[in-house]
């Protein structure tokens, strides 16, 4: 977690690396996972992988607590279960109803520890500039209210929100007519691959709603006194708008995106002989 959202920073302390894509051209590439986690080690120690661990790990507590909570305050009735082409309508009002309750669910679970998800992310970014602004979860409670009152807290929860909205439209409905018109019930093995449907639908969506993440990640910890959220790494931004704006212009949208196979960002590339 720590490695990924430092790439998604920006903070590259490592050289890249030489290497060939599938066309066998050379690129540069920058370290993956695992070179920046054994650096991340040589700094830190081991326990450094783990900067931000505990109010991450409070924030995923409150959303599934407020998920569950949610449902039974607010039940969705079941419906009967419907593959037949001809029953499309229904099967598609049952998948916006079913739809449209887990966005609910995802919302306010979303507002409720999106707090605590600020308060990790500051704790991470500090590895750049080796700063102990934030050490634990009250005092950066106290410190984000002194310093920002309550909007503090929710910095960056606007984009986090709508790409929760996508993702799970996109994904869903994305599932449904797949299931629907390219699995024929008649298929032995249709039942399987519904199943998955949805999963592989949601990897595929997941890199497109990137970029919500990646601006709400950064609007956390923008000018918030920490050195990676000030230049030279980032400027002052006026809204997630003009975040977007910003790294749309750089081309870094989807900076962060892959843990592996990091290709050197376009602008930042040169030719190699």
């Amino acid at each position: 977690l720590l490695t990924r959202f430092l790439s998604q920073v920006g903070h590259e302390p490592l050289p890249p690396t030489i290497g060939r894509n599938v066309l066998g051209r050379k690129v540069l590439y920058l370290p993956g996972f695992f070179t920046y986690a054994r650096h991340i080690v040589e700094v830190d120690g081991k326990r450094g992988l783990f900067r931000g661990l505990t109010p991450r790990l409070i924030s995923s507590t409150l959303s599934t607590i407020t998920r569950g909570s949610v449902k039974k305050a607010f039940p969705l009735e079941d419906m009967e279960h419907v593959s037949n082409r001809d029953d499309v309508k229904t099967s598609l009002r049952k998948v916006v109803r079913e739809t449209s309750h887990e966005m609910m669910m995802q919302c306010v679970s979303r507002v409720v520890s999106h707090p605590l998800h600020v308060i990790s992310m500051r704790c991470m970014v500090q590895f750049v500039g080796r700063e102990v602004k934030y050490s634990g979860v009250f005092s950066a409670i106290g410190r984000i209210f002194k310093e920002e009152g309550i909007l503090g807290f929710f910095v960056g929860l606007v984009p986090h929100i709508l790409g929760d909205v996508i993702f799970l439209w996109c994904c869903n409905l994305l599932a449904h007519f797949i299931n629907t018109y390219a699995v024929d019930d008649s298929f032995s093995q249709a039942s399987v691959i519904r199943s998955y449907t949805k999963f592989v639908m949601g990897i595929a969506v997941s890199m497109l709603t990137h970029p919500f993440l990646l601006v709400g990640d950064l609007m956390a910890v923008n000018n918030c006194g920490l050195r990676a959220g000030l230049p030279p790494y980032a400027p002052a931004f006026e809204s997630w708008i003009h975040c977007w704006r910003y790294l749309s212009a750089q081309g870094q949208l989807f900076r962060g995106s892959s843990l592996l196979f990091r290709r050197v960002p376009i602008p930042a590339s040169f030719p190699i002989d």
